[in-house]
């Protein structure tokens, strides 16, 4: 499965409370999550404690710690495996060093040179060297199917503390992040004597991060705390074990009978459900853009009315997202941006202080005085058409993806207030994803995820650059399933890859911003909220909503590894 698919299965949300947790076993099953049943129950607090995570997971477990696969158990990265460098994408922040303490690029942006932390050992008490980072980068390079950033660099230990990333072209900044922060390094002793690394499960894994592999069967797995772990003093909890659940309602009720530490589902009701019980906490780290996708672009071979920018804008403005909000995202939902960031954590990325929010009513008489500008013009049965065209569109969404549904049921009543018919429709996964990918749609209803990092080139590039779309009826691999095409947008994103310059960077964000946010190729409803749950029994010090040290949610990769080895055994 892709990080694109991983990303859309994440944030699926099904209102009540059997439907929510149903929803986070698929969601986790296309995250690598691992799964499986039964096992001990976790301790009590003080020195030994061991918790139990559900991340979602059901069925029975695929065993695979292999770093480099897809499919990897969702442990595999952050809690067996660091990279060098960790981005906390819940707040503003820098890259936090992990295996990495300090990072260079030369002027030109074809080499970017790292010092790799001293005083490291592998679990099985080999030390770590820049040497291991060489070895892991050049894997990369020379096998094609790892390699699925595009990752174009090669790399050289100098010594056993730096090593140096060599990139064939000039100003290959915005590679860094995948470099530093989205890549597991391998040991070099274990990996140089795997003589399959696409295929191989890894069945021992050997890793430098904080926990590694005690025992694994088809139903359940555990971790334990690497002795080996280069930070003194962590972490604090002896056992992690993850678990599966066999039913939706499962997942609350073990939630509340203290059988599971930490997950994250969407229940409605949440406050109140934990009014009586005071030793359960959560937090909401809303990160995705539900938006409505459209295919844009009739040069690409879009049809329908969605490819006039006024029909866009329109539906933009007629939206009423508190009811939205309230209706669908039982409360919890965040403010979006037309500008596809998150105003909360990338305001200073958002040029224009009018593109900051998205408007939380509808404008019924701006929608309306749009269309009519544009000439659609209301029929006898109130749905507006133009040219012959009725302003009709299909919107398609997942059957049981229950929060999207009841999304287009809402906005289906919304719209037709302004002369617009929106006409839901509910398909299997595999159709719906297939239509995004070539661009059979009209409308889709989807949230647009995190990138490597908060810079807005990892939003924009995948979403609106045309090199990354295609015409209609071919893969659009690259992202941008609307089919958006802007020469004025392709040229800032191009130019902002190539500067460190955030000022520079800025000012290009700012022509994109102009232009998406009059286009509309995605219109963004509100950022979809991740609500994470947690008992505080046995342990403490998980992220709260004064306190986003990481995005919490059970499933993230990388930011697992920081909340395991942050939390503290109770009493």
């Amino acid at each position: 499965m892709t990080d694109m698919t991983r990303r859309r299965a994440r944030r699926r949300v099904l209102t009540g409370i059997a439907a929510a947790s149903a929803a986070l076993l698929a969601l986790t099953a296309c995250s690598g999550g691992g799964s499986g049943g039964g096992g001990a129950s976790p301790s009590g607090g003080g020195k030994d404690a061991s918790i139990t995570v559900f991340n979602g997971s059901t069925g029975t477990i695929n065993e695979n710690w292999n770093p480099f696969s897809p499919t990897a158990l969702q442990p595999t990265l952050g809690v067996i495996y660091e990279p060098l460098f960790w981005y906390n994408l819940a707040e503003t922040s820098d890259p936090t060093p992990l295996l990495g303490t300090e990072f260079a690029w030369n002027d030109d942006g074809t080499e970017l040179t790292i010092t790799t932390r001293e005083g490291v050992s592998w679990s099985d008490g080999e030390p770590f060297t820049a040497k291991d980072v060489a070895f892991t980068f050049n894997l990369i390079q020379k096998t094609p199917e790892l390699n699925t950033s595009g990752l174009s660099a090669t790399a050289e230990a100098t010594d056993d503390t730096h090593v140096v990333l060599t990139f064939p072209e000039k100003n290959s900044f915005m590679q860094e992040a995948q470099v530093l922060g989205n890549q597991a390094i391998v040991p070099e002793h274990v990996w140089s004597a795997i003589d399959d690394p696409i295929t191989t499960i890894n069945p021992d894994p050997v890793g430098t991060g904080a926990y590694m592999l005690k025992d694994f069967t088809p139903q359940s797995y555990l971790l334990e705390k690497n002795p080996e772990y280069w930070e003194e003093g962590k972490p604090s909890v002896s056992e992690v074990r993850y678990i599966s659940l066999d039913t939706a309602d499962a997942a609350s009720a073990a939630l509340l009978a203290g059988d599971v530490d930490w997950m994250s589902s969407f229940l409605p009701g949440l406050d109140q459900m934990l009014k009586d019980n005071e030793e359960i906490s959560y937090v909401n780290t809303p990160a995705l853009t539900t938006s409505i996708y459209t295919c844009s672009s009739t040069d690409l071979g879009c049809e329908g009315p969605q490819t006039d920018p006024a029909v866009r804008q329109a539906m933009y403005w007629a939206l009423d997202r508190d009811q939205l909000n309230q209706l669908a995202g039982g409360g919890f939902a965040g403010t979006g941006s037309p500008t596809l960031l998150l105003p909360e954590r990338d305001a200073d990325w958002i040029a224009d202080p009018a593109n900051l929010e998205t408007p939380a009513g509808a404008d019924v008489d701006k929608a309306n005085q749009i269309l009519d500008d544009a000439g659609w013009v209301k029929g006898d049965d109130g749905v507006r058409a133009k040219d012959g065209e009725r302003l009709s569109m299909t919107i398609q969404t997942v059957t049981g993806w229950s929060d999207f549904i009841s999304l287009n049921d809402t906005m289906k009543q919304q719209l037709a207030a302004v002369g617009i018919e929106l006409e839901p429709s509910q398909l299997a996964w595999n159709e719906w994803n297939d239509n995004q990918l070539k661009g059979t749609y009209q409308l889709s209803l989807d949230s647009i995820g995190l990138g490597a990092s908060d810079n807005p080139y990892f939003t924009y590039n995948p979403k609106y650059s045309s090199v990354n779309t295609a015409k209609v009826g071919e893969m659009a691999s690259g992202g941008n399933y609307a089919r958006y095409a802007n020469e004025k947008v392709d040229a800032a994103i191009k130019a902002a890859s190539e500067t460190s310059d955030e000022a520079e960077q800025k000012a290009q964000y700012a022509i994109v911003q102009e232009e998406i946010a009059r286009d509309l190729p995605y219109v963004p409803i509100y950022i979809n909220s991740t609500l994470t749950e947690f008992n505080n029994t046995r342990v403490t010090g998980w992220p709260d909503n004064d306190d986003k040290y990481a995005f919490a949610a059970s499933w993230k990769a990388w930011d697992n590894g920081i909340v395991l080895k942050t939390i503290q055994p109770a009493g």
